[in-house]
């Protein structure tokens, strides 16, 4: 089974989330911010990440900078999930290392294949 961090501040996205990735298989672990999703990744790196942009202590931004300079950093598939959506922050998360990008409010639907096109699913 395959394994994500889902990293947002919301406890309702983390619910909703959750629900989403554990149909499609994955053994989920949550963390409300960046902070302590990287010492979550320190402990087990996960195979995919659903990372938020703007979260308290270390924002997403940050974390995804941080993750891929950690011995194995550089493996999880990370999937922005924001309400970002200018071309610029977009570009921003790219060129630090995210794998794809959704826009909040999000379905089953948009997760399964953004997670399909980056070759988790």
């Amino acid at each position: 089974m395959k394994h994500c961090l889902v990293v947002d501040d919301s406890s309702v996205i983390r619910k909703v989330a959750r629900r989403i990735l554990e149909d499609l298989s994955f053994e989920i672990v949550e963390a409300e911010d960046g902070k302590q999703a990287l010492d979550l990744c320190r402990q087990k790196m996960p195979d995919a990440i659903l990372l938020d942009w703007n979260m308290p202590v270390m924002n997403g931004l940050e974390f995804l900078s941080a993750l891929r300079q950690e011995p194995g950093g550089e493996a999880p598939k990370v999937v922005f999930c924001t309400t970002e959506n200018d071309v610029a922050h977009i570009a921003r998360a790219i060129r630090a290392g995210a794998n794809e990008y959704i826009m909040k409010p999000f379905d089953r639907d948009i997760v399964q294949a953004k997670f399909a096109e980056v070759g988790l699913i």
